[in-house]
């Protein structure tokens, strides 16, 4: 208790601080970072009205696997931020964008009615010296505001740094981590029975991941590992089967009502898992046939290993948790309610309601493209309505794509830019 006490009493001492006017920091990775993680676990509690943060838990891990020259995040992707000031210059070092379970689901007929917590969980370069870390979430007019601000100590005697270690299968390694997109996959449902069922299922997924460009044109930038971390049971829970596993990651169909949304709201977990390795991105791979799966944008992605999509799945969510990519289907099928405001253009690349339309892909339009555009049965290029799951007032790229449906098994050229981009920021040299 005392050490709970001491972490929330540091964390709301600098609750609504705003930050300074930037100035980025000009020296190298290695002046202000060690090549082990600096890990904040917090609570993001609130309602549809409301939110706030409280501090959870701080964590040293032993792998830095991210870029070490593409520090500060330019691109305003995510519906979170948050950003690495020195303490004593106020410097800007580092900064990534991110979105969670919260963010959708404050949109739900249930966040109007109760107040929820959800475990999030922040990972970046561990300082070499105290650092002011602030966190920014988009507020109701499309502009990021800093909600919470912790000061982290490097000399904090309450930095965790245990570690359950499990055995590592590496699938494909093309090099050193600072230098290609690090993926890891994390067992979910898996018992220790089946860890060689597990190395199967990632390999046969990665072996179909690079057919689908714009992956197939950029497999030596990639690495994938798979940490070997059993289940006490094998599955997962489907609440409306009233089936209830004990597994690692504790996901769950049904998330948000969905039927076919697969996430976890443990990100702890989730984290304790992927630390044994280091990584850009998580796969979380459930042993289930079951349709479903579920991406958050450097988060995790989810998928299920025994549909006979699962590879189609796979592609589709790491457009989410990759590349910041929205669904691009308006069917109705989700519980959200008014997630993407008409009154705004949306962050991610793919879909436009037309406020600054010049930010997305007007500029890979011929002139003579009517905005926006009478929809065809043709592939080419446009400005089509039906998107973010409306039918009206927001836009996508094409009539079909992998963000859309899997009939055409191929991303649209935004989508590949889009993607595209962030493989080339993960793997830019020093």
């Amino acid at each position: 208790m005392k050490e709970i006490l001491i972490l929330w009493l540091l964390a709301f001492a600098h609750h609504g601080v705003r930050s300074e006017p930037p100035r980025h920091a000009k020296s190298s990775f290695d002046d202000w970072f060690t090549q082990k993680t600096l890990r904040i676990d917090y609570a993001h509690v609130g309602n549809s009205a409301s939110d706030q943060y409280a501090l959870e838990t701080v964590r040293r891990e032993p792998y830095w696997g991210g870029s070490k020259s593409w520090l500060i995040d330019e691109t305003n992707a995510g519906k979170n931020f948050f950003k690495v000031y020195d303490a004593a210059t106020h410097t800007l070092l580092y900064s990534r964008g991110y979105c969670t379970l919260f963010d959708e689901w404050q949109h739900t007929a249930e966040a109007s009615r109760i107040t929820r917590s959800f475990s999030e969980s922040v990972v970046m370069p561990f300082p070499k010296k105290n650092v002011r870390i602030d966190f920014l979430r988009l507020n109701d007019k499309g502009e990021f505001e800093v909600k919470f601000s912790y000061a982290f100590q490097v000399n904090d005697i309450f930095i965790h740094t245990e570690l359950n270690k499990y055995p590592v299968d590496s699938i494909l390694i093309s090099g050193k981590p600072e230098n290609k997109v690090d993926v890891v996959f994390l067992p979910e449902g898996y018992t220790n029975k089946e860890m060689s069922k597990f190395k199967e299922d990632c390999r046969a997924l990665v072996q179909g991941f690079f057919k689908y460009a714009p992956f197939s044109e950029n497999k030596s930038k990639f690495n994938f590992r798979g940490v070997l971390a059993p289940s006490k049971e094998s599955g997962t829970d489907c609440p409306e089967m009233k089936i209830f596993k004990n597994t690692l990651l504790n996901s769950s169909f049904y998330t948000d009502s969905i039927d076919r949304y697969l996430m976890t709201p443990d990100m702890a977990a989730v984290r304790n898992a992927a630390a044994n390795v280091p990584y850009d991105q998580i796969i979380i791979l459930a042993n289930t046939g079951k349709y479903g799966g579920g991406a958050l944008f450097n988060f995790y992605s989810l998928v299920v290993n025994s549909n006979k999509e699962s590879g189609e799945i796979l592609v589709h969510e790491f457009g989410h948790g990759f590349g910041g990519l929205a669904d691009e289907y308006d069917d109705g099928s989700t519980t959200y309610n008014s997630l993407y405001p008409l009154n705004l253009e949306p962050w991610e690349p793919n879909i436009t309601t037309l406020v600054h339309f010049e930010t997305k892909w007007k500029d890979m339009l011929p002139r003579s493209t009517p905005v926006p555009t009478p929809l065809s049965k043709t592939s080419s290029l446009g400005v089509y309505e039906g998107a973010g799951y409306v039918a009206k007032g927001i836009y996508r790229p094409t009539s079909d794509c992998m963000m859309r449906t899997f009939s055409k098994g191929v991303f649209c050229p935004v989508c590949k830019r889009a993607i595209q981009k962030m493989i080339d920021k993960h793997c830019q040299k020093e």
